[in-house]
């Protein structure tokens, strides 16, 4: 939709190394649909690259799907040149994180481009100008949607598959986003760690010692009584995350659509809570990386109209060997206590014990120093680094 009608509609014109670029709001099913396919171009002879499930994106980015869109307005861009789609973004104003937060900071994201400054100018400044016309003075990203999401971009690590929900994209987008004047905001860390040699004697004795002094007990997720467990999650994560850089609460709506579409990924001894005279004070999500069956579907769980998809993605699950440790919180009041080592150790133990060769603990922030100097002290090594952008609008 090109007529200027206001700046969150209007079609932005720019220029490129290979002719003038015009970035236009989606504005229908099939532009979004456009929107969803574009990054098939972008990671089409890339081998680490695992595509997403489309009918999933569709469901993410529709309002009706996502509760998410209850509390934010987002604005998605497609950059074309020539007629052709040469790039992507999204901008987005979260109510809830600039009520949290009492700033007026808009996110950009989902961001995919040719390998072109004009067409990555063209993009962020979009996403610029729609911030600014709703009165927001900063762009801080990418993130997708959220924080609560997949964020970050990856400035270090290309040589390996990404774990599920963990971000990849093309080495060369950091040189195209800092070249339209964005600067880092915060970096965050990956780290991994084979299952097959136990933590050191020295920290799991520790952590041992720590469990048995303050009266820990360590139990798996009951998924026959899911909904109150999950109760029990939400009031751990709210009080954990609070004080983290960037964290928004998430609503009742995100969580238990977040926990739908885990429930049936998750492995219930990987999923734990640490409890002390029957209250849970900590809680860790570990998930199987379900990326190395869905790198196997091209994005389709149907053909033809069967679920041959389906099919395979059960076939290929069989053979993943990895775990991604995704969320580890610890109650206020139980903190530098030593909980978060009690719960590594468990992890890594129970992750031998079902036979995963290894895994990944991802993301900490790079200032956290407690955590990340716990994570080191265990045997892993830090392999990715995402970073975080940020400009002003004006």
């Amino acid at each position: 939709m090109t007529t200027a009608v206001k700046p969150s509609l209007a079609a932005t014109p720019g220029a490129s190394a290979s002719g003038s670029v015009e970035v236009t709001r989606v504005v229908d099913a099939l532009e979004r649909d456009r929107f969803i396919k574009f990054p098939w171009k972008i990671y089409q002879d890339d081998l680490h690259w695992v595509p997403p499930l489309l009918m999933e994106r569709h469901e993410f980015l529709d309002p009706r799907g996502n509760p998410f869109f209850q509390h934010a307005d987002v604005a998605l861009f497609l950059a074309r040149r020539g007629g052709e789609v040469v790039g992507r973004i999204a901008a987005v104003e979260d109510r809830n994180f600039n009520a949290f937060h009492k700033s007026k900071t808009a996110y950009f994201g989902l961001f995919e481009c040719v390998n072109d400054q004009g067409v990555a100018a063209a993009l962020v400044g979009a996403a610029k100008d729609w911030a600014r016309w709703r009165g927001l003075d900063g762009i801080l990203g990418p993130m997708n949607l959220s924080t609560n999401y997949e964020i970050g971009l990856l400035v270090e690590g290309f040589d390996s598959d990404p774990y599920i929900q963990m971000t990849y994209n093309p080495r060369y987008y950091g040189e195209l986003l800092e070249g339209c004047g964005l600067k880092k905001a915060k970096d965050l860390y990956a780290w991994e760690r084979t299952a097959k040699t136990p933590p050191p004697e020295r920290f799991a004795r520790i952590a041992d010692k720590i469990r048995q002094h303050e009266n820990i007990v360590v139990r798996s997720v009951n998924m026959r009584d899911f909904d109150a467990e999950l109760e029990r999650f939400k009031e751990i994560y709210n009080s954990a995350w609070d004080k983290n850089w960037g964290f928004v609460p998430m609503t009742d709506g995100e969580i238990d659509k977040i926990a739908k579409d885990l429930k049936h990924l998750i492995v219930p001894d990987l999923c734990i809570f640490a409890e002390c005279d029957g209250e849970p004070i900590a809680a860790a999500l570990t998930v199987p990386d379900w990326n190395q069956a869905l790198k196997k579907l091209d994005g389709r769980l149907t053909r033809f109209g069967l679920p041959i998809g389906l099919a395979k993605l059960l076939w290929h699950s069989r053979n993943i060997d990895r775990v991604r440790l995704m969320a580890l919180g610890v109650k206020a009041g139980w903190r530098r206590r030593g909980l978060d080592a009690v719960l590594v150790v468990e992890t890594i133990r129970r992750t031998q014990q079902l036979g995963y060769e290894g895994g990944e603990i991802s993301w900490t922030l790079e200032d956290n120093d407690l955590v990340n100097r716990a994570i080191e002290a265990c045997g892993c090594t830090r392999t990715k680094l995402y970073r975080m952008y940020e400009a002003p609008t004006g």
